[in-house]
C-alpha cells in the first residue's frame, strides 16, 4: 500500500486482518492483529473491540515475560473449538439480553449487553447466575427459549462448522468472558496505580485466569496445565496460557533476577522429559520484551 501511495491507519488494518480471518472459517477475536500493527515498544497494551481501541500499559520495572511453548499445536481452522466457543458465548449473550428484555436479535457479543445493561464486567457474573442456568443447555431446549425452529436457530445464532452441535455451556462461557474482562482492567489498573509490590497482585490475575481458562472455558490441555504449574514452581509470579488455547505457548511473569534460574529450571523439569520436547527448547523457551508494531522501512543508500 505505501509503495502505491495509499494510506491507512493501522487501527483501520488491523480491523480488516480481523475480518480477513474469518474467510478461512475462523471467527477469530482480533487480538493477534491488533498488537501485530499497534503494538509499541516496552508496553503492554490493553485492547477493546467492538470497536477496536488501545492503551498503553506500563508494565512494572524489574519483571520479564517469559515464553514457553507446551509443543502442543492446534489449528483453529481444522476444528470447530474456537468457533463453537464464539457461539456459546453468542447465545448466552442473547440469553440474558431476552431474559432482562433487550431485543436480543440485534446482540451477538458480551460486551453489548453489558454495556446496555450499563453494568461493569465483573458484576456481570450476578447476571450470569440469575439469567443463565448452570446446567448445559440442549439445542431443543435453546429453540424453545426464543421460539425458534431448528433452522432459524442455525440462521440467528451458529456458525456453518457448529451447526450440529447440540448441548452448549453458556453459563461457564459467559462468566469466564466477564471475569477475564473484569480482570484485564484490574490488571491495567494495578499497572497504572504501581503501588508498592503490585507485580504480585499482577501475577495473580494471570494464574487465576488461567483456571478460568481450564475450568470455564475449556480451552487449556494437560500440557499447557503441566507446563503452568512448572512455571509457577519455577518462580514465576503468575503463569498462563496465552492464544486461543487447544496447545500452544504459556507466558510467565519472571522476576529479572531470577530469569537465568526460572528458565533453566522449566528446561529441565518440563522441556527434558520427553525427546520431541528437548528438540524444541531452544526455540520455544525464551525472555521477551514488548516492541514496536509493524513498521514501514525506506532505505535511504540505494
Amino acid at each position: 500500500m505505501h509503495s502505491n501511495g495509499l494510506k491507512i491507519s493501522k487501527v483501520k488494518l488491523a480491523t480488516d486482518c480481523m475480518e480477513c480471518e474469518k474467510y478461512i472459517g475462523t471467527h477469530g477475536g482480533g487480538m493477534d492483529q491488533a498488537i501485530c500493527f499497534l503494538a509499541k515498544e516496552g508496553m503492554a497494551m490493553h485492547i477493546e473491540f467492538h470497536p477496536l481501541c488501545t492503551s498503553d500499559v506500563k508494565i512494572p520495572n524489574g519483571v520479564t515475560f517469559v515464553i514457553a511453548s507446551s509443543c502442543v499445536e492446534m489449528n483453529k481452522a481444522a476444528t470447530n473449538h474456537f468457533n463453537f466457543r464464539v457461539v456459546e458465548t453468542r447465545i448466552a449473550a442473547q440469553v440474558i439480553a431476552k431474559t432482562e428484555g433487550l431485543d436480543w436479535r440485534k446482540y451477538r457479543v458480551l460486551r453489548h449487553v453489558q454495556e446496555a445493561l450499563d453494568t461493569p464486567p465483573a458484576e456481570m457474573r450476578a447476571f450470569c447466575n440469575k439469567d443463565i442456568h448452570s446446567n448445559a443447555w440442549t439445542k431443543n431446549e435453546l429453540c424453545t427459549f426464543f421460539g425458534l425452529t431448528n433452522e432459524e436457530l442455525n440462521e440467528e445464532s451458529m456458525s456453518k462448522n457448529t451447526i450440529n452441535e447440540n448441548v452448549f455451556e453458556l453459563h461457564d462461557r459467559a462468566r469466564h468472558v466477564y471475569g477475564e474482562a473484569g480482570r484485564t482492567i484490574k490488571f491495567k489498573k494495578t499497572c497504572d496505580e504501581a503501588k508498592k509490590n503490585y507485580e504480585e497482585t499482577l501475577g495473580i490475575l494471570m494464574d487465576t485466569s488461567h483456571e478460568s481458562c481450564r475450568e470455564l472455558y475449556k480451552c487449556s490441555v494437560d500440557e499447557l496445565d503441566e507446563l503452568v504449574e512448572v512455571c509457577r514452581n519455577a518462580g514465576s509470579l503468575g503463569s498462563r496460557l496465552t492464544g486461543a488455547g487447544w496447545g500452544g505457548c504459556v507466558v510467565s511473569m519472571v522476576p529479572t533476577k531470577k530469569l537465568k534460574e526460572f528458565i533453566s529450571k522449566v528446561r529441565t523439569d518440563f522441556y527434558s522429559k520427553t525427546p520431541e520436547r528437548q528438540a524444541q527448547v531452544d526455540h520455544t523457551l525464551f525472555a521477551t520484551k514488548p516492541g514496536p508494531g509493524a513498521r514501514i522501512y525506506e532505505p535511504t543508500n540505494l
